[in-house]
């Protein structure tokens, strides 16, 4: 971490002042200002990209870190964007996840920086990604896809519908205790 020495002659204002003048927020620790970092949210996006894939293969952090001989401490970091992964890194992770290099980047708000649109097709909607990134989401997404007959999954799409349907429903009601 990045240590600035603060010395006695220095004031409250003045280190407000310092602590504005890159933009990066800091914190007051012991006679010094570290500097905290906050994820890249690329960086987030790319993690988090990597983690739904890993649960979608049903793979564990210590297996991936395993395959890139690292601790799966480190890929715990690299999902949640703590540290950022190198190109060379993305790549063995996408070998070991049988994804392109690209999937890591799909989806990716164009407040980050990258056009939605893009060259990509039927880039998923936010919802299907917050969907995912939920354990019940990737569990529920892991069993659907294994149900071979269409009839079948058309009508468990139809039952979750009509459940989320009521559940508007008795979320939009007044509460009868209330206003009774």
């Amino acid at each position: 971490m990045k240590q600035l020495l603060i010395s006695s002659s220095l004031n409250a204002k003045n280190l407000l002042e310092l602590s504005r003048s890159n933009g990066l927020p800091r914190r007051l620790y012991r006679g010094t200002f570290r500097v905290t970092k906050r994820p890249n949210p690329i960086d987030q996006h790319v993690g988090q990209r990597v983690r739904v894939r890993r649960l979608l293969l049903g793979l564990t952090q210590e297996k991936v870190g395993t395959a890139l001989g690292l601790t799966f401490q480190q890929v715990q970091k690299y999902e949640k964007g703590t540290n950022r992964i190198g190109a060379s890194r993305l790549q063995e992770i996408s070998k070991i996840l049988d994804v392109p290099p690209s999937y890591f980047f799909e989806g990716m708000p164009e407040a980050l920086g990258l056009n939605s649109t893009g060259f990509a097709d039927n880039v998923p909607r936010q919802y299907v990604r917050e969907a995912l990134n939920t354990t019940d989401g990737l569990q529920l997404n892991r069993a659907f896809v294994r149900i071979r007959d269409a009839k079948v999954r058309r009508r468990i799409i139809e039952l979750v519908s009509q459940i989320a349907e009521a559940d508007d429903r008795r979320a939009s009601e007044p509460d009868r205790e209330l206003t009774g």
